[in-house]
């Protein structure tokens, strides 16, 4: 199959539109929060094009908010943030040929929403590698420049949105629709649902300590499943 840069870019931006709609009303929450954590409308916009991660964001700015101790706020949005260190890990046999600029900016582009459509992508082995990184700009690009615009529109206008809207649930949805084509294979399908179950019962701890748990059982248990299923391959 033949691709060129123009058309993984494209491809990217098509593959990631339908994930901005539920972004969306993400970045308008998180405008709204920021100003009533008191941050200036300049410091909050700032944060999306230089963080450039929602949750972290999102917890940022209650804690600011709170008037938290700065090293607490940096330890709290680090271990939130460690989930980023997992995509990076998984893509990066993908990024051997590239130059370390481009897997500099192909890592402030990885996000959530971005890391599902391009490590699908990705497993498309009938594309041929050389362009495929230009399908992750694609995407990326798409899902920063809908979080900028989004958290200037929540930052000036947020406030306009009747609380009885529940758009912070559109966020549990997105995910729920990334999530969802992942698990065809039964090792997803076990991290996914091993992941679920820890991140409920650590739902309480302190720092969101229970993610990053949640993350590294889902993990184990999606290691623990494929290599079964390895091994059933290699006696068949």
């Amino acid at each position: 199959m033949a691709t060129s840069p123009r058309s993984e870019l494209i491809a990217g931006i098509k593959a990631e539109i339908p994930i901005t709609l539920g972004v969306l009303p993400f970045g308008l929450i998180y405008g709204v929060l920021a100003i009533a954590a008191g941050m200036p409308p300049a410091l909050a916009i700032a944060t999306s094009s230089i963080i450039f991660a929602g949750s972290a964001q999102f917890i940022g700015a209650q804690l600011i908010g709170a008037s938290t101790p700065t090293l607490v706020i940096w330890l709290t949005t680090f271990v939130v943030n460690l989930r980023h260190l997992l995509y990076s890990t998984s893509l990066a046999p993908q990024t051997t040929h590239l130059s370390r600029p481009w897997k500099w900016f192909l890592a402030y582009l990885l996000t959530d929403e971005a890391y599902v459509v391009t490590a699908l992508h990705y497993q498309d082995k009938e594309i041929p590698l050389r362009h495929k990184h230009w399908f992750w700009v694609g995407a990326g690009m798409t899902l920063w420049v809908t979080w900028q615009l989004s958290t200037i529109a929540g930052v000036f206008f947020g406030t306009q949105f009747p609380t009885s809207w529940s758009l912070d649930f559109t966020l549990a949805l997105t995910f729920i629709g990334m999530a969802v084509p992942l698990c065809r294979e039964r090792p997803n399908l076990a991290a996914a649902l091993t992941a679920g179950l820890v991140a409920v019962f650590t739902f309480a701890w302190p720092y969101r300590l229970g993610l990053m748990a949640a993350a590294l059982a889902g993990i184990a248990a999606g290691v623990i499943v494929e290599n079964r299923q390895r091994r059933r391959e290699r006696r068949a």
